[in-house]
């Protein structure tokens, strides 16, 4: 048998008790709806404050938002920088000499800081270039071509590639510091040292430039004539036999 007992605003609670709320004290099982409406009820009064009480109706929106308050964790956002250059990164060196599909050799031009393109004879091959090969990891490894440097043994001297006028041009640049080719940034001018190595049989490769895409390392029909750029399309030698030595 329930029981209730109806409160009188004047006699128990006085100023404190919000117009329009009166209590109910049931011995029936409460609901949940019941048990949100006593604790608004007893933060209201707690409050101290004569509050206009809109409605006594405690909505099943209402109930919503005090459980989403309840739930929600407070996450804290922290703004990454932008992510880091991708760069290359050396892995080895070896020597290797170099020789294009005429089967000829490469010799240093003091006077012009050139390589060309000769067939040796007998005798002459002390003038013959050989090459320090590092290779590289790149950002985004492929299985297709290998990032490599390329210079010349016995010298400071590398090969790059950059615009000289409208188009890409290959020149040896001289590099005092080689630590500074350990790691080469993308967005780097050192990217005009990094060429793509693709091998396309045994021994024999390409030099793709790096920076300037299907610009190839080449040498012209005739003898004797210097180590050039050219596209895929040009009249030239773009393909090298480059063995590994000892």
């Amino acid at each position: 048998m329930a029981s209730q007992m109806t409160c009188n605003k004047s006699e128990m609670w006085g100023r404190k008790m919000p117009e329009g709320l009166d209590f109910e004290i049931s011995q029936c099982p409460l609901t949940m709806r019941s048990v949100v409406n006593l604790i608004i009820a007893m933060e209201r009064l707690k409050g101290g404050k004569t509050e206009e009480v809109l409605s006594t109706e405690f909505r099943d929106e209402n109930l919503l938002n005090i459980m989403l308050d309840s739930i929600v964790e407070e996450r804290i956002v922290f703004e990454r920088s932008s992510t880091p250059p991708a760069q290359f990164s050396r892995t080895n060196e070896h020597q290797c000499s170099v020789t294009d599909s005429q089967q000829r050799s490469l010799i240093l031009v003091q006077n012009s800081m050139e390589l060309n393109a000769v067939m040796l004879q007998g005798g002459s091959e002390n003038r013959k270039v050989h090459l320090n090969m590092s290779t590289y990891v790149h950002p985004t490894p492929s299985t297709e071509a290998r990032p490599v440097t390329l210079g010349i043994k016995g010298t400071d001297l590398y090969l790059a590639c950059y615009k000289n006028g409208d188009k890409p041009t290959l020149h040896l640049e001289p590099v005092a510091d080689k630590a500074s080719l350990l790691r080469i940034s993308a967005e780097s001018d050192l990217v005009r040292f990094l060429f793509y190595k693709h091998d396309t049989g045994l021994n024999d490769s390409t030099l793709m430039s790096a920076r300037f895409p299907d610009w190839y390392i080449s040498t012209a029909t005739q003898d004797n004539k210097p180590v050039e750029m050219c596209q895929e399309t040009a009249s030239r030698y773009r393909t090298f036999r480059i063995q590994r030595q000892s």
